[in-house]
């Protein structure tokens, strides 16, 4: 028997988005705040858009992905996919900040700014797993006919 679409997650799983959501409103938060232009320092110099807006865009989305987690546990999958698209989306920003050798949030070597790269595929991962979309992808392409 196929899992439903709904397939329940375990009480770790829900405390994980818990805590996601938490760290995104946290994370959210600074980007509008404190962190402001120690964010802007990630921003990659080729993109067309001022480090300030992306910035405070990236800030908001933040907030809505982190508040949706807590607040829209029906919606959890969807909202688990979206959260692990914007930590793809944002990656350039990691990826910009090792390669221009860019200072910021105490990252102040190449070892330390390389080491962080890997950290953005964990976060990826950890919203698809504790929200179930992981899963309720799986079980799709289990559903799925084989092509031939």
């Amino acid at each position: 028997m196929s899992t439903p679409l709904s397939a329940r997650v375990s009480w770790i799983q829900h405390a994980a988005r818990l805590l996601l959501g938490g760290a995104l409103l946290l994370a959210g938060t600074g980007h509008l705040t404190t962190q402001r232009q120690a964010f802007q320092a990630q921003v990659p110099t080729w993109l067309p858009l001022d480090p300030d807006f992306v910035v405070v865009a990236s800030g908001v989305v933040e907030l809505s992905l982190g508040v949706a987690l807590v607040t829209l546990p029906r919606y959890r999958v969807s909202i688990g996919a979206a959260a692990a698209a914007f930590f793809v989306a944002v990656f350039p920003g990691n990826l910009s900040q090792y390669l221009t050798q860019t200072d910021a949030f105490g990252l102040n070597t190449d070892q330390a700014r390389l080491i962080r790269l890997f950290f953005q595929p964990l976060l990826v991962a950890w919203a698809l797993w504790s929200t179930g979309a992981w899963a309720r992808w799986r079980a799709s392409r289990r559903r799925r006919p084989a092509a031939g």
